[in-house]
């Protein structure tokens, strides 16, 4: 069993930054692939980005390339998401996810077994 607890959401205004955590339990969490994902009132839920378990491959939609980044430390079983020139479009709920997939599948919310209960992110005009 894997928990997740994302932390670092908050308000802030266009163009700053924010990095969000994403703490993670179970002794098998660095064997696993880590996804961020986003929802915004009465929208689907996106994908934002997303690492492979040993961190060197990554993934990024392109409304977030360039701006925000994905890493991760498996000693301290914490994922990271860097987020730079914040857009009022970025404000939404964000989820840390965990699970054993294909790099190909980095994109899909069905594919990951576990969900944080996520953290806010306001970004002001």
């Amino acid at each position: 069993q894997v928990q997740l607890v994302e932390s670092g959401g908050g308000l802030v205004q266009a163009g700053d930054s924010l990095t969000l955590s994403c703490a993670a339990s179970g002794r098998t969490v660095s064997s696993y692939a880590m996804g961020w994902f986003r929802q915004a009132p009465g929208k689907e839920r996106e994908f934002v980005a997303a690492i492979s378990w040993s961190g060197g491959h990554t993934k990024y939609p392109d409304s977030v390339k360039g701006r925000f980044t994905i890493s991760r430390d498996n000693a301290k079983k914490t994922v990271y998401l860097q987020m730079n020139s914040l857009k009022p479009e970025d404000t939404a709920v964000y989820y840390c996810a965990a699970g054993v997939l294909y790099s190909s599948d980095y994109s899909l919310d069905s594919k990951y077994d576990y969900w944080g209960q996520g953290t806010q992110v306001t970004v002001s005009s």
